[in-house]
C-alpha cells in the first residue's frame, strides 16, 4: 500500500517531531513523513532519517522551496517559530507562504498550529495589560490567529490545533522550581489560583496524528488539545512527589514576570495573564476528554515528571 505523505513544517521541533516520531512508530498507520528543516545534517534531522523519514531541506520564509517540498503530498503540518525572530509579520508572512504552497500543491488536509486572538477577550484600549509592538496584546497567539485566514481564503482543507501550556518549558525555559536563599524549592508562575491547560509538547504530535486519521470529522474545526488543567498548588505538589522534597507554590504577577527581562518576557507575561483572567473560556478551548480520544496513551502531568523530572534545572 503506497502511504500518503504528511509534510511537517518544523520536523525536528517540538510540535512536528512529535508528530513524525507518531507517525514513524506506528506501522499500521496510512501515512509517510516528508521531514522539513533548513539543515538537514543536524542530529536531529539525520535521527529522524534513520527512523524512516524522508527529509527535506525548505524554508518557511522560502515560498519557492515550499512549494517543490508539498509537491505530491497529501496533507501538511504547519507551524510557526515565533522564538526564533519575536516578530508577528513575519510569523504571519511564514503562514501565507505555507498557505498557498499547500493550495498549490492541492492537499487534502491541512492542519495549522493557531491560537487565540487574545484582543478578542481584552481589547488593546483595555488598560488591564499593556498593548505590545503597537497592536498586540499577546503577540505570538494575535499574529497565529490573524494569519488563520490565508488557510480560509485560499480554499485549504483545514483544521485549527489549539495547542497548550509545553510541560518541557520547565525544563527548556527556566519556569520550574528553583531554589532559593532558605534552600527551599519554589514554583513561580503568574497564574494566582486558576488553572492553566498542560501538554507534553510529544503528545501534540500523537493528537495531530489522531486528527490526520479523521479527516472527514475535524476538517474545518478548531480543536484544543490538554492532558490536564492544573492549578499552581496542584503542579507544585506533584513536583514535590517527583523530586522528594517540598515544593512551595508562590505565585507572582504578571507584571512582575514581564519587568524580568528576557527576550519574550512582556509577551509571556501577558501570555499568563490572559491564561488566569480568561480561565472559564480556556478550560472548554482545550479539552482532556477530546485530546485523550484521539491520543489514548497521552502523558499526565506526573507520568511526564516521571520521566523527564532529573532533566529539570535549578534544582540542584
Amino acid at each position: 500500500m503506497t502511504k500518503k505523505i504528511i509534510v511537517i513544517a518544523g520536523a525536528t521541533g517540538a510540535q512536528g517531531g512529535g508528530l513524525a516520531r507518531a507517525i514513524l512508530a506506528d506501522p499500521t498507520s496510512p501515512f509517510a513523513v516528508r521531514a522539513l528543516t533548513r539543515d538537514v545534517n543536524t542530529p536531529k534531522a539525520r535521527a529522524l532519517a534513520a527512523l524512516g523519514a524522508e527529509v527535506v531541506a525548505a524554508d518557511v520564509d522560502d515560498r519557492a522551496s515550499l512549494n517543490t517540498a508539498f509537491a505530491g503530498a497529501y496533507g501538511a503540518y504547519c507551524v510557526t517559530f515565533f522564538g526564533d525572530h519575536f516578530s508577528p509579520e513575519r510569523e504571519k508572512a511564514q503562514a501565507e507562504n505555507m498557505a498557498l504552497a499547500a493550495k498549490e500543491a492541492g492537499l487534502q488536509h491541512v492542519i495549522w498550529s493557531t491560537l487565540e486572538d487574545t484582543r478578542k477577550f481584552i481589547p488593546l484600549d483595555d488598560t488591564r495589560m499593556p498593548t505590545l509592538m503597537g497592536r498586540y496584546k499577546v503577540p505570538h497567539f494575535d499574529a497565529k490567529a490573524e494569519a488563520d485566514h490565508f488557510f480560509v481564503d485560499a480554499g485549504v482543507p483545514t483544521t485549527f490545533l489549539l495547542a497548550a501550556f509545553y510541560w518541557e518549558n520547565f525544563i527548556h525555559f527556566g519556569q520550574g522550581p528553583a531554589r532559593g536563599a532558605d534552600g527551599g524549592l519554589a514554583l513561580s508562575l503568574p497564574m494566582a489560583d486558576v488553572p492553566m491547560a498542560g501538554i507534553a509538547s510529544e503528545d501534540i504530535g500523537r493528537c495531530a496524528l489522531g486528527i490526520f486519521r479523521q479527516r472527514e470529522r475535524f476538517l474545518g474545526k478548531t480543536v484544543g488539545v490538554a492532558s490536564e488543567q492544573l492549578t499552581g498548588e496542584e503542579m507544585a505538589a506533584a513536583f514535590a512527589d517527583a523530586l522528594g522534597e517540598p515544593v512551595t507554590y508562590r505565585p507572582m504577577t504578571p507584571a512582575f514576570y514581564r519587568g524580568l527581562g528576557f527576550p519574550g518576557a512582556e509577551d509571556m507575561g501577558n501570555m499568563y495573564q490572559f491564561y488566569a483572567e480568561c480561565e472559564a473560556y480556556l478550560r472548554t478551548a482545550r479539552d482532556p476528554a477530546i485530546s485523550r480520544e484521539l491520543n489514548p496513551g497521552i502523558l499526565t502531568f506526573r507520568q511526564w515528571l516521571a520521566k523527564h523530572a532529573a532533566a529539570i534545572p535549578n534544582i540542584a
